[in-house]
């Protein structure tokens, strides 16, 4: 039977494609893996068609926070936005793609969003990029928008994280009926996250290979709500960031993050301010040698990270044992006990730790320290 696919060769032949289902599910999954445009990005947002880059293969899940990993999705992309796209692939030969895998995503979907730290994430995406042997910052770069800082990007993943904005996607060789009305259900019914099914079909002729993604499950009403909500940001201010930290946490840690932002204030180039739907931030953002510098970030919900995995490639801190000698001075304040393996990652501090004034003093000295690393590094001569 024909399957209405042609190719037209150079010298004018014409090749009819006969659809084959696809024969293992590890060739579909390597396909996904090496080709992100089969998860069908200007099918999603035909104005502003989404950019994947593979994060992880077999992306581990952790089923409680710093646990190991019980579970792995398949695929785990980030698109242009920083939003994680969890993609779930089987064949249509699977008679458990219209029951166990939907429960098996949304389940983990679930573990994703309350288990996945963010500096986690970057390490596997590093890894990955590695492993090909690409440059994580150009493949990264490949996706953004001109002018686009990476810190931003993965700032915008942890955020996503926190307001579980997130994409749930199923992909398959043909999608059956059954599972195209759950996933258009679900889309439709869930708020934050977009529930997508995706089918590849494979056409072979003339020892050519053809695929054909098409995108499933995407209604207009899904598509128009989903859109609006993307567009729901806040515009963070010293004012707004206060009120909430202060009703959310107390005047306590409000105060104790007003000195943090006094000291960005006087000692980094700007602050900048962050764009959370739910949560705000602040950034202490230090300029030297025209090389930006981010110690610090404060938010809302009354923590405060340490931003060593942006410093892996800022002099003098490109050094593990400069980062380890900012991680003692930290550990010695009391009430703080970061772990030792942090000095790559983003460990928090939380504001109620440094109320106590002797506890901030200290802290703020640490900073200070920092910030004079950074000028006897950047010194002329």
């Amino acid at each position: 039977m024909g399957s209405g696919v042609f190719l037209i060769k150079q010298d004018g032949g014409l090749v009819e494609m006969s659809g084959r289902l696809f024969d293992s599910e590890d060739r579909l999954q390597a396909l996904v893996a090496k080709y992100p445009g089969l998860l069908g990005g200007d099918q999603m947002d035909p104005v502003t068609p989404r950019r994947f880059v593979l994060a992880q293969r077999e992306a581990g899940l952790a089923s409680e926070a710093g646990g190991g990993s019980r579970w792995a999705v398949d695929h785990l992309f980030l698109d242009q936005d920083g939003v994680p796209t969890l993609v779930e692939v089987t064949r249509s030969s699977n008679t458990q793609l219209r029951r166990e895998v939907v429960g098996q995503l949304l389940e983990y979907a679930t573990h994703a969003v309350e288990n996945w730290p963010v500096d986690l994430l970057q390490r596997s995406f590093e890894a990955t990029c590695q492993g090909d042997g690409r440059d994580p910052g150009d493949v990264l770069t490949s996706i953004l928008a001109a002018g686009v800082d990476p810190v931003a990007f993965w700032q915008k993943v942890k955020r996503n994280l926190e307001d579980g904005t997130i994409r749930l996607v199923f992909l398959a060789d043909e999608i059956p009926p059954e599972l195209r009305r759950i996933v258009e259900f679900l889309n439709e019914q869930m708020e934050s996250a977009e529930v997508l099914a995706i089918e590849v079909k494979q056409y072979l002729g003339q020892d050519m290979t053809t695929l054909v993604a098409r995108l499933i499950g995407q209604t207009e009403g899904a598509r128009s709500r989903k859109a609006g909500a993307a567009r729901e940001t806040r515009e963070w201010d010293e004012t707004r960031f206060f009120a909430a930290l202060q009703e959310k946490r107390g005047v306590a840690e409000a105060a104790a993050a007003r000195r943090l932002l006094q000291w960005g204030r006087k000692a980094a180039g700007h602050v900048d301010w962050g764009s959370g739907k739910q949560d705000g931030s602040f950034i202490p953002v230090l300029i030297e040698g025209g090389v930006e510098y981010y110690p610090v970030v404060v938010y809302t919900y009354g923590r405060v990270d340490i931003q060593f995995q942006y410093l892996v490639s800022k002099p003098p801190f490109e050094t593990e044992a400069k980062r380890r000698e900012l991680l003692a001075k930290l550990n010695q304040i009391p009430g703080i006990n970061l772990p030792p393996d942090s000095f790559d990652r983003r460990p928090s501090v939380k504001l109620e730790a440094l109320v106590d004034e002797q506890r901030l003093t200290k802290f703020i000295g640490v900073l200070d320290w920092f910030r004079e690393q950074i000028k006897a590094h950047h010194k002329p001569g």
